[in-house]
């Protein structure tokens, strides 16, 4: 079992003694929270909101690492479009899709209800987060229309988790 509580301390531990790494660090925090699959077992949510917080205490500056988790967010979010568009159906069929079709399913039916608002929606709910890119990729959504609402939604979502931290530190006057 992943103690996410001792994840979030040692990660906080690790940026306030490595600030200049905190771009990087956040980087991959949000590349592997947007990666179709991968997300289901990183806890990037609960470390970048403890992040934010750290930042506000240590002096780090917010939009270079807003920036970065914002990179992040949008790449792992187009690889897992482009493993979606590249091996269509073949996608489900890799572990641990294949052991959820259900995660699939609920999926598919977020991506058929909210069209290419699904992309912007779908970051900022738990298990479809790890799927509709992947999803919109198998259906040959557009690229043109996936992206602008890939990038949109990663601005957004990256500022959400590292702003509320900052924000808490700030009004403690820490």
């Amino acid at each position: 079992m992943i103690d996410f509580h001792a994840m979030a301390a040692s990660t906080a531990a690790f940026v306030q003694q490595h600030q200049a790494l905190t771009p990087l660090v956040v980087f991959a925090l949000a590349f592997g929270e947007s990666l179709a699959v991968v997300s289901l077992f990183f806890p990037a949510t609960v470390l970048m909101l403890a992040i934010g917080g750290v930042m506000e205490a240590a002096g780090i500056h917010f939009w270079p690492v807003w920036a970065a988790a914002a990179a992040g967010a949008v790449l792992g979010d187009s690889v897992s479009y482009w493993i979606g568009f590249r091996y269509k159906d073949e996608a489900r069929q890799l572990w641990p899709l294949s052991r959820r079709p259900d995660l699939v399913a609920r999926g598919e039916a977020f991506f058929h209800r909210f069209g290419v608002w699904s992309i912007a929606l779908g970051r900022f709910f738990g298990p479809v987060r790890a799927v509709v890119p992947l999803i919109a990729g198998i259906l040959a959504m557009r690229q043109l229309p996936f992206q602008v609402a890939n990038v949109a939604s990663a601005l957004v979502w990256a500022f959400a988790l590292l702003a509320p931290g900052a924000v808490l530190i700030k009004g403690l006057g820490w």
